[in-house]
């Protein structure tokens, strides 16, 4: 055989192998891609996003969309050829699999745990919103989750409303482990609870809750954070009773992110006249109750997908700009929003057409 064919031949075996390689051997990368953006004002599979009931509601105009991320699943194993291509796209994005799902997360635990980030998600927004609007909101600290294993495992139940510990009344989630932690490990202490089902017929029926437990157990050693202190093996939250029923109906989506878009729309839906002007606004961002806007993942994602829709304005969360500021769709303004506050007042702007000193990204 000539050594030019030989070489060839050589080559193109090699050149084979290395494609069969970059086919079959998977690589440990995650790839995040646009997802699906949606009207918080509008209607999502034949029913509106926000439902409000007990409450006069206005007619609303315009877009208000919460955006999403679409990522592989924690079970998928990218190969090289589409790791490399993921590169290369340039609406996606490549990324180490531990970034989406640390510590070997299986696809069940990051559903699970996005779900509830989801629901807390909600609830905020519903507080948040309705602070601007200077409606009452009742409050109370709950146990949020009860560790497998721990001291209060069977005797705490997620739900039930911490009212004190130790007879010091509990005021915000904070106080619970500032309480526990006063103890040396294994000393035992006290909690004054009313128990989740309690409360719940309590809201139901529109009462205050008139059962209360005191529950006694021993607090464990933690060392998590390389210093020996008591805990119970819970974590507190708060819990909500609104003065009217807000529902947001949004199947199949998880994550805190869309927190600042739901408050808006409920803010919208709850006060006459139109936020947006007719204009169509994205965005994306957590809140908490507060209305601080706090930073999110895959914000260059929500951006291409927010301007493939359509959208002329994105909200954008402070510590989110620069990054979303380094490739900016065309025909897309990303403004600079720290606080539900600086979103209003962004609002006003575009809806008057006086957009010149708007808080831009990048600025």
């Amino acid at each position: 055989m000539p050594r030019r064919t030989a070489t060839m031949l050589a080559s193109t075996l090699m050149l084979i192998a290395l494609l069969c390689a970059g086919v079959f051997i998977p690589v440990p990368y995650a790839e995040m891609s646009p997802g699906p953006t949606v009207n918080t004002l509008g209607d999502h599979d034949g029913e509106p996003v926000l439902q409000i009931a007990g409450k006069k509601t206005y007619a609303t105009s315009g877009h208000l969309n919460m955006t999403t991320v679409r990522v592989t699943s924690a079970d998928y194993r990218m190969n090289l050829v589409e790791a490399v291509y993921g590169w290369l796209a340039h609406d996606n994005k490549v990324v180490p699999h531990e970034t989406l799902y640390p510590d070997g997360k299986t696809e069940e635990q990051s559903t699970q745990e996005n779900a509830e980030e989801f629901s807390q998600s909600q609830e905020s927004a519903k507080v948040a919103a309705l602070k601007q609007l200077d409606v009452p909101v009742k409050s109370w600290v709950i146990v949020s989750t009860v560790v497998k294993g721990s001291p209060a495992q069977g005797k705490l139940h997620a739900g039930d409303v911490i009212k004190a510990v130790d007879g010091t009344a509990v005021k915000e989630p904070n106080d619970v482990a500032k309480l526990v932690t006063k103890h040396k490990p294994g000393q035992g202490v006290r909690f004054t609870i009313v128990p989740a089902k309690e409360q719940a017929a309590a809201e139901k029926e529109r009462r205050t809750p008139t059962r209360t437990q005191d529950i006694s157990m021993t607090t464990t050693t933690s060392d998590d954070t390389g210093e020996k202190r008591a805990i119970v093996g819970i974590s507190a939250g708060t819990d909500h009773t609104f003065p009217f029923t807000i529902d947001i109906k949004l199947a199949d989506v998880g994550g805190p992110s869309a927190g600042l878009m739901f408050a808006l729309g409920i803010y919208d839906k709850l006060t006459p006249g139109s936020l947006t002007g007719g204009k169509f606004v994205a965005g994306t961002g957590t809140i908490d109750d507060a209305g601080k806007v706090g930073p999110i993942g895959g914000i260059e994602m929500k951006t291409v997908g927010a301007r493939a829709k359509g959208a002329q304005y994105f909200l954008t969360p402070a510590d989110n700009c620069a990054a979303a500021a380094k490739d900016t769709p065309d025909g897309l303004t990303l403004i600079k929003v720290g606080t539900i506050k600086d979103a209003l007042g962004a609002l006003k702007d575009i809806r008057s057409g006086d957009t010149a000193d708007l808080p831009k990204c990048g600025k």
